[in-house]
């Protein structure tokens, strides 16, 4: 890396530093001010945004990791146990494969509305011009709007209206609440039918609102979503479900001979 001069400038880090018999985090010694002192979202605050959230930020870091860490046998899940069903040496391996489907289509979708919500707040004309524009721009590239739709609730993503509960009992459902309010306004109206704010999308918006950047947002959901994948593979190691769907995949997934299709095509 280098200054605004052109000279190299020193790597750095301003995370943990550690001597012979002390360990700090972020300025704070591991042992006498942390270790049984500091609870899971203070801290993930601590490390990741460089200082103690405040109460409200605590709030809206315990919700999203609280709403988004557990759905079910979701694809992620589903790699994760069969990962683990055929290398159950690998307990991380098996988390691992399911932190990479954490992405655009599931749960990373977070980070996809977040600069929506931005740019529908800066419009000049307002949050509903601001939204309708944005539809208009997505869909006439064929494209969907992140952060709506949700195949198991009908016809509401239950999760949404308990997290907006949080942002207005802590009153900070402000401008980018609004924002995502005014872009499912247009969502419906461009579709001719209702599709629910979904989780991922409420997150974003309340992230937003105690200013957690949108560049770490997704590492957030990746914290979160560990502890589902942990609490999956505990259960896979008494009561393994691995064969069960390897199997289900194989009776729901026809066999297409396609050497024979070709062999009778060249008849």
């Amino acid at each position: 890396m280098r200054d605004e001069s052109g000279k190299a400038r020193q790597a750095s880090t301003s995370i943990c530093h550690y001597n012979a018999k002390q360990i700090f985090i972020r300025g704070e010694n591991l042992c006498d001010d942390l270790i049984g002192k500091i609870g899971l979202a203070d801290y993930v605050g601590l490390l990741v945004l460089g200082q103690r959230p405040s109460d409200v930020e605590r709030s809206v870091i315990e919700a999203a990791i609280v709403t988004l860490a557990e759905h079910g046998l979701t694809p992620s899940v589903v790699a994760a146990r069969e990962t683990y069903m055929g290398a159950p040496e690998s307990f991380q391996g098996a988390v691992a494969a399911g932190i990479l489907g954490v992405g655009n289509q599931f749960v990373g979708t977070v980070e996809l509305v977040a600069p929506l919500l931005a740019e529908i707040v800066e419009h000049p004309e307002g949050h509903d011009a601001g939204a309708a524009a944005v539809v208009s721009r997505l869909r006439a590239g064929k494209g969907q709007v992140p952060g709506f739709g949700q195949p198991h609730h009908k016809p509401d993503d239950p999760r949404s209206p308990a997290l907006f509960a949080v942002a207005d009992r802590h009153g900070i459902a402000g401008r980018y609440v609004a924002a995502l309010r005014a872009l499912g306004r247009a969502v419906d109206a461009s579709m001719g039918r209702h599709l629910t704010i979904n989780a991922p999308a409420a997150v974003a918006s309340l992230f937003l609102e105690v200013g957690i950047p949108v560049r770490i947002m997704r590492g957030l959901i990746v914290i979160s979503r560990c502890i589902g994948l942990v609490a999956h593979l505990s259960e896979e190691q008494t009561s393994p479900a691995g064969r069960a769907i390897w199997e289900a995949a194989t009776r729901a997934v026809d066999h297409v001979d396609l050497a024979g299709q070709a062999a009778c095509s060249r008849r």
